[in-house]
């Protein structure tokens, strides 16, 4: 499973360690970077008081502070109490990837490379998934380098199903960096893709046909054969649409199996 509330605020050590002691002994946990760790914007009040102190008051009558605004000594405190609130999970062998899901604005270039190789040092023990939210990441002319460079440095390439036609839109490529290999399905809503105001509901209300599912068929087959483990997951966001598609998947992939 994939938990997206760690990206919202950090997460209490003492519910690590209830995920890690209430769970079955083969589960394991997907979490999602806390927001600013990935470039993005947070509301001041979802950060821990004691950081919230240090801040200026102009900074905290924002809506939206950028990890600039926080600066390096406040970023690094936020990683390590975010590595530190996880670790009963990590220890208990039940963290799975930690996702870094980057921003619409951040797209390839030398600083960014380095922006990701410093997440995997704040985060030295845990696996990273990376994934893109800018087209140029993997765009025909940059698509080899961005897979070599996430090999290179162990990094789970994440594979995404989006809305196409944006410009930050990543092609359905399906691609192993790792012995994981990590697909995530956002649904074909282009209306409402990259609207701004609007539920994560709204935004991923998308049923897929089969038809649309088995496109995925061949190319999942193809990453269980570069990767010891398949990771395809749906957003859990409106009605039953995830499990439906979820069911519908692995009976299409037992079914080709069968063939």
């Amino acid at each position: 499973m994939e938990n997206d509330a760690t990206y919202y605020a950090l997460p209490a050590t003492r519910q690590s360690e209830l995920w890690a002691a209430r769970t079955p002994d083969d589960f394991t946990m997907n979490v999602k970077a806390f927001a600013p760790l990935t470039t993005h914007h947070t509301d001041p009040k979802r950060l821990p008081k004691d950081v919230r102190e240090g801040l200026s008051k102009e900074l905290l009558e924002k809506r939206r502070v950028y990890p600039k605004d926080l600066g390096e000594d406040v970023l690094r405190e936020i990683a390590t109490r975010f590595r530190t609130a996880l670790e009963p999970l990590h220890a208990a062998g039940k963290l799975g990837a930690v996702l870094f899901q980057y921003p619409p604005w951040f797209a390839i270039s030398r600083a960014n490379k380095d922006e990701i190789l410093r997440a995997k040092e704040l985060l030295p023990d845990f696996r990273l998934a990376i994934e893109f939210r800018n087209g140029t990441w993997m765009s025909e002319r940059n698509q080899h380098e961005t897979l070599a460079f996430l090999r290179d440095n162990d990094l789970v390439y994440v594979s995404v199903d989006e809305p196409q036609g944006f410009k930050t839109s990543i092609p359905p490529v399906a691609a192993a960096t790792t012995d994981l290999a990590m697909v995530r399905f956002h649904g074909r809503n282009a209306e409402t893709w990259m609207k701004a105001n609007q539920t994560a509901a709204e935004r991923f209300k998308y049923e897929y046909t089969d038809k649309e599912l088995e496109e995925w068929v061949p190319r999942i087959r193809t990453l269980s054969g570069d990767a010891d483990e398949v990771q395809v997951l749906y957003n859990n966001c409106y009605a039953d649409f995830a499990v439906t598609n979820a069911r519908k998947m692995a009976e299409l992939l037992k079914a080709k199996r069968s063939d």
